[in-house]
């Protein structure tokens, strides 16, 4: 009797054509990434446009008071008073503003935690699915090769 020799190369090119690439899993993948991208631009582009929304209105505010500070006095005494009122007043409306800049930030923090966390169970959940069926198609392929080299 005659030993039967293993075709191995046909095995392996069995096993390499039953490799599981799924494109699916990428593509997937892919959209996840893309969409966590919009919204991490979207949450970046709404604070500018609030920041520098701030930042107009304040100087607009500053222009308006440096302009009444700037007129002319009947008395010396009122240069000073004019300029003690524009330093309260600015001391006042700076610590409003940068309240707002610091709630603005708050803001950015809080959606981008709250964005990165949810992107990272669509990953996990992306790669547990990927994994389970690269692992099932390839005990399956195993399971077909074991059984073919036993013939």
């Amino acid at each position: 009797m005659a030993a039967k020799t293993q075709d191995f190369t046909a095995m392996m090119k069995d096993m390499m054509g039953a490799f599981p690439v799924d494109t699916k899993a990428m593509d997937e993948a892919f959209k996840t990434s893309a969409t966590l991208n919009e919204k991490l631009s979207a949450v970046a582009l709404e604070a500018a446009e609030k920041s520098t929304e701030l930042s107009a209105k304040w100087t607009k505010d500053t222009l308006t008071k440096m302009s009444e500070m700037s007129k002319a006095k009947k008395e010396p005494a009122d240069y000073a008073k004019a300029m003690t009122e524009f330093a309260s007043a600015q001391a006042e409306v700076t610590a409003e503003n940068m309240a707002a800049f610091a709630e603005i930030a708050k803001k950015v923090q809080m959606d981008t935690v709250e964005l990165m966390m949810a992107a990272g169970k669509d990953f996990s959940e992306d790669a547990t699915a990927a994994m389970k069926k690269a692992t099932d198609e390839m005990t399956a392929t195993a399971k077909k090769a074991s059984t073919a080299a036993a013939k």
